[in-house]
């Protein structure tokens, strides 16, 4: 991507939840690297109205996500293509949640951070064997 390009970019809200850029050839053993922890990757694209929508509304409030504990990762599929293929993303933004390597489910959009929550709550239960909540 050139450097005009990357000017234009808002990061502030990669920066807030501290979320390690990743690509076709690192995304695994980032998500491995988290350990026990649950990861939350952040698939967006440049000039994608709904992803700055999403960045925005993290950064307008990102305590209440910060609380939800997760292992942030983020990857523009615009620039790897690759990814949104092997991860099925017909739209973005999506937030796909792993668990150990375990791909445990997305929420697709961003719909507040009470649909967030609800579906970072499913992905913490479908981890520990539980059933969904309803």
């Amino acid at each position: 991507m050139s450097e005009e390009n990357q000017a234009h970019l808002d990061h502030r809200a990669f920066e807030a939840l501290d979320m390690a850029e990743v690509d076709g050839e690192n995304i695994d053993a980032a998500i491995a690297n988290a350990g026990d922890d649950l990861v939350c990757v952040f698939f967006w694209g440049v000039d994608c109205f709904n992803c700055e929508m999403a960045k925005k509304a993290i950064l307008a409030n990102p305590e209440p996500i910060r609380a939800l504990d997760l292992r942030w990762l983020h990857a523009n599929v615009y620039a790897h293509p690759e990814l949104g293929r092997r991860f099925g993303l017909h739209g973005i933004p999506v937030f796909m949640f792993f668990h150990k390597g375990k791909k445990l489910g997305r929420a697709t959009g961003w719909h507040g951070h009470g649909q967030f929550s609800a579906a970072v709550g499913n992905a913490r239960l479908k981890a520990s064997g539980k059933p969904l909540a309803g």
